[in-house]
């Protein structure tokens, strides 16, 4: 990776801090200028996202905030896994920026919703691109506290419940997570991964450091949603506007959960054995009860947020068999959870938007009043049940795959069954929402705003293209390999 891409790192977190201001500033009462400014500012991610990822194959920079180096400085880094997740949460953030022009016409403080959304964005890109334990534990605060305020900004009952339960949970996962730091800190005296993961090394964990690991995979696994962590998740993702619950389900648990915990596992203090078995566990339980929850599911938004925590256990179970073949399946699942599970998410807000109702049994007939979303919604359905030749099937099919080459048969048995059941609920949806008659009740459905549906036709491209990319042997998609490397080879572990 080059000179231009080092000095381009700080503007993925500046970027969006600033506009995040400016639209406060500039745009308090003019909603369409808020929009705008969001708009320019993730297209402006998305490019530098894009240009990051192609511009060096799997080489790591170190940006030195103020110049001061490592360790009196806080370092800012980008390497493989750096810019798969980059690209990845600046992507579909952009689409659900376009989604949420016209999604968000029948809120009030719109312009409040860009800044939070926006805080969102710098939160989740601070995380992937530290180096600094403590800072990225400010940065993860950062997009929490502006998750609560999205979740909760319907103002609703139901909005209020789902955020204050949020908050909660989200309070006891931060604070062990800050215990942990403390910890750490007392032992290492470091607080950047570099030195942290070479202390390790050298002295290896006593029992102080064992105590630290297990608060921050208990704290990240709240962040997560991995069951038994999970409680949280079933309500915030349904009482948030759509784009929120795109945000959350699409890349925040992955961006300030999974990641968080892939980095600690494999760059700083070591795949641990007894923690990979661990990790194997949490995902096999998450994969199984969030998709058993999902089967009886009325309501679409819910439905698919028990989903994520099933897809949430199928990527945690590839980094915990921590093969090279796990691993490439888990990142690749990551990248294709955020692409499907965000449009089937913008999906359920455009039946909601057009209709006024996400329950199913008051749903019927649109696939012809919703054309957009009916073609798209099976696009995404398909691909996270695991279908040929889409690209969830790709995935799924590695990870299991990667189950039998460790020898670990019955989780990949398991893998199998839980698609089964993944195809079972997706089917119920397509069935009942967009195939079955249109009841009399619904009446007239008006059809969903252009920006709405230009960003689902987005996503549903995303998804083909990567199954494409895999079926005509195009090479590594979206920096697979070099991710994949990285957690491998410790590049990120490595002295400064």
């Amino acid at each position: 990776m080059n000179a231009p891409v080092a000095e381009m790192i700080p503007y993925f977190i500046v970027l969006p801090l600033t506009v995040a201001v400016l639209v406060q500033l500039l745009a308090r009462r003019r909603d369409a200028l808020a929009a705008g400014l969001a708009g320019l500012c993730m297209l402006a991610l998305a490019l530098m996202s894009l240009a990051a990822a192609l511009s060096g194959a799997g080489g790591e920079v170190v940006y030195n905030m103020g110049g001061w180096a490592t360790p009196i400085g806080i370092d800012l880094r980008l390497d493989g896994l750096t810019a798969l997740l980059l690209l990845t949460v600046n992507t579909v953030a952009l689409a659900v920026a376009l989604y949420a022009a016209d999604y968000m016409q029948t809120f009030t403080a719109r312009p409040r919703f860009y800044s939070l959304f926006l805080l969102m964005v710098t939160g989740m890109n601070g995380v992937v691109m530290t180096g600094d334990l403590f800072n990225l534990y400010v940065f993860l605060e950062i997009s929490a506290i502006a998750s609560y305020a999205l979740v909760a900004f319907g103002c609703e009952r139901e909005e209020l419940e789902a955020s204050f339960k949020y908050i909660v949970l989200g309070s006891v996962s931060s604070s062990l997570i800050l215990i942990a730091l403390a910890l750490m800190y007392g032992v290492t005296g470091a607080l950047n991964m570099a030195q942290v993961s070479a202390r390790v090394a050298a002295g290896g964990m006593d029992a102080p450091l064992t105590l630290a690991f297990a608060l921050f995979i208990c704290g990240f696994a709240f962040k997560a949603a991995l069951v038994p962590f999970h409680a949280w998740l079933p309500d915030a993702h349904p009482a948030a506007p759509a784009p929120v619950s795109a945000m959350l389900s699409g890349v925040l648990i992955k961006a300030v959960g999974i990641y968080v915990l892939a980095r600690l596992v494999f760059n700083v203090f070591g795949p641990v054995a007894g923690v990979l078995e661990l990790l194997c566990w949490l995902g096999l339980a998450s994969m199984v009860v969030g998709a058993l929850a999902a089967l009886g599911q009325n309501d679409i938004k819910r439905m698919f947020a028990y989903s994520s925590i099933s897809q949430a256990g199928f990527i945690v179970l590839g980094f915990g068999l921590a093969t090279p073949l796990g691993l490439v399946g888990a990142l690749y699942h990551l990248v294709n959870h955020a692409l499907f599970k965000s449009l089937l998410f913008l999906n359920a807000g455009a039946v909601e938007y057009c209709t006024g109702t996400r329950k199913l049994d008051e749903l019927g007939g649109l696939n012809r009043a919703l054309p957009v979303t009916g073609a798209t919604s099976l696009v995404g359905s398909m691909s996270i049940a695991g279908i040929p030749p889409f690209n969830g099937f790709w995935s799924k099919l590695i990870i299991i795959l990667a189950c039998v080459e460790a020898g670990r048969y019955g989780f990949a048995v398991v893998a199998v069954a839980v698609s089964i059941v993944t195809l079972a609920y997706q089917l119920k949806v397509q069935h009942r929402a967009f195939f079955a008659a249109l009841p009399e009740a619904l009446g007239a459905v008006k059809r969903e705003p252009r920006r709405m549906a230009l960003a689902m036709i987005l996503l549903a491209v995303g998804c083909v293209a990567l199954s494409f990319a895999v079926i005509t042997g195009l090479g590594d998609p979206l920096l697979i390999g070099d991710a994949q490397a990285v957690l491998s080879a410790g590049i990120f572990g490595a002295q400064p």
